[in-house]
């Protein structure tokens, strides 16, 4: 073959490879256009929807609103200033309990008489909105809606307003006024701005008012003719601006203006669209034609590869050799590596059981530190105790030496009514030392010391031990237990949590006024809350946010370690629950223990226990 027929083959091969590259990329970029168009249909799908729901959601708001006494009652008689507060406040309440930008009545020449902000500089209060459209469409009976900037706050919102009837129940007759609600869509906007493509949304005249490109916001798709102009002058529904088309922006501006998906949403005629990047369906087609001319130079290279059949025959058994080396190579490696492998596992291994054992000795030395503060707990008690017990003691005796005396006299009735109060003495003192005895034993570890905890009866335990300290200190001690609640956990940790939160509220009204302290057991829900409220001076903001830590005390040397509340954190943790404290607005603070209920409570709408409500003087 001639060297000019080999040009010229040459030739067509390269002309017909470029022509196949071009159709490729033609119809690459259709398909990516298509493709691209589908998904920002999809998304414009989701976004339509929240938008829907947002504006779905106060739908009903001023319908509602409108049966309210109070609404009526203004609107009749405007002169009663006693109504018109009432519902100024509680117009505020709902429009903070909603989340609204404003709520306000109009009377039927449209002129403010209440609203949410009427304590506010820029309040509606006294404001006439007639020439708002959405109060003529109320006025006339019938629901109205609306998008523009407010006239007095200069802040963008989506307005809904109802008419009110004097009589809810008869809507024949005129209105007597309107209520309109104000919804701010901002949040909206700052959603969209996470997408990279432009996102409008415009209403019908086709002027935008949300986007997630600013400079676009209040400009028009296409150049307003003088109607459109006029009607948005005579409402305001952009203040007094003039709306320019997006065209019209400079270049760097409007990057990004052009094709377009749309969807219709809403019900004023909105129109929300998605400004899909060009750049990606040109990158789209462009590797559409990179895989196509990869593919022709494959195709090339296996042709050419074909006529170098015989060298590569050559060429293949000096592979076969180089690979029988690569292979031996990564046998010996895949021998190294395994005999590491091995090694670290080993050292794995020791680790482990270093690491068991460390686990073991921190669990060890948890449960010593809660039997440490246990005992401190009962050294701080053995004063109170020993007056508590002190007292059935000398009662014993002195019964005892009465009883004496009565046998020695023949008054064996006498006799035995003495003997029954060294009984009750007796009894009495059992209980005490019975409560410090189970409050004194160690805890079992692990998960089977759990066990269900009436919790009710750990307050009463706790309250039993520490009532001679209360009584002593002349604090009162107020408990109120009406429900019942079980718990999963230890009975004897337990009750420690609740005697270091009723010595530390003891602590906390030494020095205060009105010594009291106050117990309360509650359900809500799935949980059990114990409330110890205390009417001293409160948690110091510096002391707060390290009230939990390990050692740390406001206590002087000598009164406490700080270990009482962290290791009451830890023990209420472990039970899956939670500890916390706050200060009253009262004054003092209130500590919070809240505990998983046990399963067979879940369900149950709370049962009564018999009313336990005492105080110690």
């Amino acid at each position: 073959m001639n060297t000019a027929k080999q040009k010229a083959i040459l030739f067509l091969v390269i002309v017909s490879a470029c022509l196949i590259v071009t159709s490729v990329y033609l119809l690459g970029a259709s398909k990516a256009r298509n493709d691209i168009h589908a998904a920002g249909d999809r998304q414009l799908q989701i976004i339509a929807l929240d938008l829907e729901s947002v504006l779905e959601r106060y739908e009903t708001l001023p319908f509602t609103l409108g049966v309210n006494p109070d609404v009526v009652q203004v609107l009749l008689q405007p002169a009663d200033r006693s109504a018109i507060h009432r519902l100024n406040l509680t117009l505020k309440l709902i429009q903070q309990q909603a989340k609204v930008s404003a709520i306000y009545l109009l009377d039927r020449e449209g002129n403010t008489l209440a609203a949410s902000n009427w304590d506010e500089a820029l309040t509606f209060v006294g404001r006439n909105f007639a020439f708002r459209p959405y109060f003529r469409d109320a006025a006339a009976g019938r629901a109205g809606r609306f998008y523009g900037i407010g006239n007095a706050t200069g802040e963008p919102g989506y307005f809904i307003a109802q008419p009110v009837y004097a009589n809810s129940m008869h809507r024949l007759a005129a209105p007597v006024g309107v209520i309109a609600v104000k919804i701010g869509l901002s949040e909206l906007e700052q959603t969209w701005r996470s997408s990279e493509e432009p996102i409008a949304l415009a209403d019908r005249s086709g002027v935008v008012f949300l986007s997630n490109r600013p400079d676009w916001r209040y400009h028009s798709m296409t150049p307003l003719d003088e109607p459109a102009q006029r009607h948005l002058a005579g409402t305001l529904q952009y203040a007094a601006q003039t709306i320019y088309p997006i065209a019209s922006l400079p270049r760097s501006v409007r990057a990004g203006f052009g094709d377009h998906v749309s969807k219709p949403v809403g019900r004023l005629g909105w129109q929300l669209m998605m400004f899909p990047a060009q750049a990606r369906i040109n990158r789209a087609a462009l590797l559409s034609a990179l895989g196509a001319f990869l593919v022709l130079a494959a195709t090339a290279i296996g042709y050419w590869a074909v006529h170098q059949r015989r060298r590569r025959l050559e060429e293949r058994q000096q592979s076969r050799k180089a690979l029988q080396q690569a292979a031996e190579e990564l046998d010996r490696k895949i021998a190294q590596r395994t005999q590491e492998l091995l090694q670290a596992n080993q050292h794995l291994e020791s680790r482990y059981a270093k690491l068991q054992e460390a686990e073991h000795l921190l669990r060890s030395t948890q449960n010593e530190l809660v039997q440490a503060g246990k005992l401190a707990m009962l050294g701080q008690m053995a004063a109170g105790v020993t007056h508590e017990l002190n007292q059935p003691l000398a009662a014993i005796r002195a019964f005892a030496d009465n009883a004496v005396t009565f046998l020695t006299r023949g008054q064996a009735d006498k006799a035995a009514e003495n003997l029954g109060h060294i009984s009750s003495a007796s009894a009495r003192m059992g209980a005490i030392i019975g409560q410090l005895k189970g409050f004194a034993r160690k805890s079992h570890d692990t998960a089977a010391a759990v066990s269900t905890v009436d919790l009710a009866q750990s307050i009463r335990a706790s309250a039993m031990l520490l009532e001679s300290e209360f009584r002593r200190h002349g604090v009162r001690l107020d408990m109120d237990i009406d429900v019942s609640a079980a718990v999963l956990g230890d009975a004897v940790r337990t009750e420690q949590v609740l005697i270091n939160l009723l010595r530390n509220a003891l602590d906390a009204v030494e020095n205060a006024e009105q010594r009291k302290v106050v117990v309360s057991l509650d359900r809500q829900e799935k949980d059990a809350l114990v409330r110890i409220r205390d009417s001293g001076p409160g948690i110091p903001e510096d002391v707060a946010q390290h009230l939990f830590e390990p050692f740390f005390t406001t206590k002087p040397s000598g009164k406490g370690l700080g270990l009482g509340l962290a290791i009451s954190s830890s023990i209420v943790q472990a039970m899956n629950g939670q500890l916390s404290a706050h200060n009253l607005p009262e004054g003092g603070a209130e500590f919070t223990v809240r505990l998983p209920l046990a399963a067979d409570q879940h369900h149950e709408h709370g049962g009564a226990l018999a009313h336990a409500r005492s105080h110690t003087d």
